[in-house]
């Protein structure tokens, strides 16, 4: 049955007991969360059930929102809330609310208790010689017993964000030699980190005084409405105005995807030919601590602060809403922001991004020619950032088309392999992924898609020809996910092609649509409009084998070493995931023209790897970014703080040997290319191919197909 008659069958059904659910004209929260419920509970792929499991999810969820950071409630709120905590299902079933307004009345008590708390803390100096710490991780930290704990954290929390400030202005001062004044004392410094502290925190009530009824209840709704899995989502009707705006592609920013993680807004992605991403120095999993609107700054890092040209100040976003952190960031074309960004490694570094339109072409798969030196072979590579299509078929591009357009030209190059680079692609259309793996293969099965309701789909390819036959190389990394996923899952299946990266993709193999709650009310309650939307999972991908893409992603057959892999990245991560699961297998008839040792070919990367200095850096790395996802106690005396810094800012000196080109790799265009290529194009190009020569995953896939072809000469 389809997904909008199936909801629809259910709101007639219960629109007739909604007087009897309701003893007297109902609040708008109540008959939000009574239609966002009915729409899970018949729609969601997996529906949880208005049971205790549900009341759980969603408790800890609320709480966790409402004060991620432990910042304001006492250990008394969080117990008077916990009496609600297996009692959300059975308010939803009677149609009550008593869980949000007591949260709602308990915060607002707080906010303007510790606002009374910065206020006073803050108009005296701190004490930077006194030895204290601060743990930073509210996962380590109880919630306050009592009110004096309360506002000693208040006092440390304070401390530890003038303490930065401080840092940051100290060390600029140190560098900069320009400065015709004499030097600003440390007593200077600490009053004016202090005031820009103060005016941070006081920005920072304002906004939560501001929050509507609706944007308050959101918080709780979303809180359901994600215990069902972590892509589920409510979106009031201003928030989903937002995300159509994001994703038609026509907004003005700097084009990065992000989320709100432990009261952090982390980077969750990059957009494709975005202004973020052509610069290169914003990643995923970074945090953003702090905004600043139209400074010309050049790059720092740990502690050092940008040369500004404007007064604009740095404006706190930690704790923040995410749609209020967006705002900041969010600008008009030529503007620019400037970020202080957290690295996963504890590096501290503010980065200047001036705002643009994403530019479409960057998007576009591409390629170029690899040469390997020491052997004089030569390679393809074809970059595909994500699987484009023009779904509204009005003569736009297609990614399945554009690389059978490179694999017919890469034919002309006689090369002895390709690899297609998957990494850091989120995915996109389905059926590209389904026309992409026939380029590859003969014909035959691709993906299994599954509903709740029905037997699974099998998505298949029926053209019989193959585009290209030789050797191919997918690499792959954790933010590989969905349509990513599935091209690679295929072609691992089918033995057509050697999957190489990190241990394991992102692992999201489920799929979202949207539903508009405002038509599933009945006439007595259309008053209530606008309800918003429901973001719903309704359908999960399978391999060919029977295997679920969700949860566990797909493992490659070389493991490479990373940057996060000691640190868990991907869907495992989010709270309350679908599990993977199996169904029935699928016939195929798996490739057997080449018969390749997938162990022999593990085998000899592995003693490359042992043996190369730049993955030893990465190991290094890996080891350093989980060091200091551990270590989250921070000291509180100045000169204990500027040693910590010190020693990060010489860790991350040591991998500047990651930034250099690799010895040994030639690039070049493709000769079909090099008749159209306008200089302007070529300018791109000689960038972005300086960029391949640094980037050891490729320089360990032109030696895992070197011994690919020496095994085929064997054989």
């Amino acid at each position: 049955m389809a997904l909008h008659s199936r909801i629809s069958i259910f709101f007639f059904a219960t629109a007739l007991s909604y007087t009897a659910v309701f003893a007297q004209l109902p609040s708008k929260e109540q008959v939000t969360t009574q239609v966002l419920v009915g729409a899970l509970e018949n729609s969601h792929y997996a529906p949880v059930g208005v049971n205790d499991t549900l009341s759980r999810r969603a408790f800890r969820l609320y709480l966790d929102r409402l004060d991620y950071n432990k910042n304001f409630l006492l250990q008394k709120d969080v117990d008077a809330l916990r009496t609600y905590e297996f009692a959300i299902d059975n308010m939803i079933e009677a149609g009550t609310s008593e869980l949000y307004p007591l949260a709602v009345k308990i915060m607002a008590k707080r906010l303007e208790q510790t606002q009374a708390y910065c206020e006073e803390i803050l108009s005296q100096p701190f004490d930077f010689n006194q030895k204290e710490t601060i743990e930073l991780d509210a996962k380590k930290r109880p919630y306050p017993a009592t009110e004096a704990a309360q506002r000693d954290w208040w006092r440390k929390l304070l401390k530890y964000q003038t303490l930065t400030r401080v840092v940051a202005a100290m060390e600029q001062q140190e560098k900069d030699t320009s400065a015709k004044a004499g030097k600003k004392s440390l007593e200077q410094l600490e009053k004016e980190a202090r005031e820009k502290v103060l005016k941070a925190q006081r920005d920072r009530y304002k906004r939560s005084m501001k929050e509507t009824e609706t944007e308050k209840l959101a918080v709780y709704l979303n809180a359901i409405a994600a215990s069902y899995d972590p892509h589920t989502d409510f979106y009031p009707p201003k928030e989903k105005e937002n995300f159509d705006i994001e994703m038609s592609g026509t907004l003005e920013g700097i084009g990065a995807t992000l989320q709100e993680t432990d009261g952090f807004i982390k980077v969750q992605s990059l957009v494709p030919g975005g202004p973020a991403w052509k610069q290169k120095e914003l990643q995923a999993e970074d945090l953003i601590l702090r905004v600043k609107q139209g400074t010309k700054s050049s790059p720092t890092v740990t502690g050092e602060s940008a040369t500004q040209t404007d007064d604009n100040e740095f404006v706190d976003i930690t704790d923040m809403r995410l749609d209020d952190a967006v705002r900041l960031i969010r600008g008009k074309k030529g503007t620019q922001v400037t970020l202080t960004i957290k690295k996963p490694s504890g590096v501290t570094t503010d980065i200047t991004i001036t705002r643009d339109v994403v530019v479409i072409e960057e998007t576009f798969a591409k390629s170029v020619i690899l040469k390997d030196e020491q052997s004089g072979k030569e390679y393809a590579y074809i970059n595909l950032p994500k699987f484009y299509a023009d779904f509204n078929r009005n003569g736009g591009r297609s990614c399945a088309e554009d690389v059978r357009k490179e694999l017919e030209k890469i034919k002309e190059e006689n090369v002895g392999g390709v690899i297609l680079d998957l990494r850091n692609n989120g995915g996109g259309s389905l059926q590209d992924v389904v026309k992409m793996s026939g380029l590859f293969i003969k014909d035959g099965p691709i993906v299994q898609v599954l509903s709740s309701d029905r037997p699974a789909d099998v998505l298949r390819d029926y053209d019989k020809n193959i585009v290209y036959d030789g050797n191919v190389i997918v690499l792959v990394n954790q933010f590989s996910a969905s349509a990513s996923e599935i091209l690679s899952a295929a072609l691992q299946d089918y033995g057509r092609a050697v999957i190489v990266g990190t241990p394991h993709s992102f692992g999201k193999g489920t799929v979202q649509t949207f539903i508009d709650l405002n038509n599933y009310l009945n006439n007595e309650f259309k008053q209530f409009a606008p309800l918003g939307s429901l973001k719903i999972t309704f359908q999960k991908f399978y391999r060919i084998t029977g295997e679920s893409t969700q949860f566990k992603g797909v493992t490659p057959d070389i493991i490479l070493p990373d940057a996060y892999e000691f640190i868990d990245v991907g869907e495992k991560q989010l709270e309350y995931p679908l599990a993977w699961d199996t169904i029935p297998r699928q016939q195929f008839a798996p490739w057997t023209k080449s018969k390749l040792s997938i162990k022999e070919l593990a085998e000899k990367s592995k003693k490359r790897i042992s043996d190369n200095s730049k993955f030893a850096l990465v190991r290094k790395q890996a080891q350093t970014i989980k060091q200091r996802r551990d270590e989250t106690i921070e000291p509180e005396s100045l000169d204990e703080y500027r040693a910590e810094q010190e020693r990060m800012k010489a860790e991350n000196k040591e991998l500047d040997a990651l930034k250099t080109e690799i010895p040994g790799i030639a690039t070049r265009s493709l000769k079909a290319d090099e008749k159209t290529e306008l200089p302007e194009q070529k300018e791109k190009n000689d960038d972005w191919y300086k960029q391949i020569r640094k980037d050891i995953t490729i320089a360990e896939a032109i030696a895992i197909l070197n011994d690919m072809n020496n095994a085929s000469a064997k054989n």
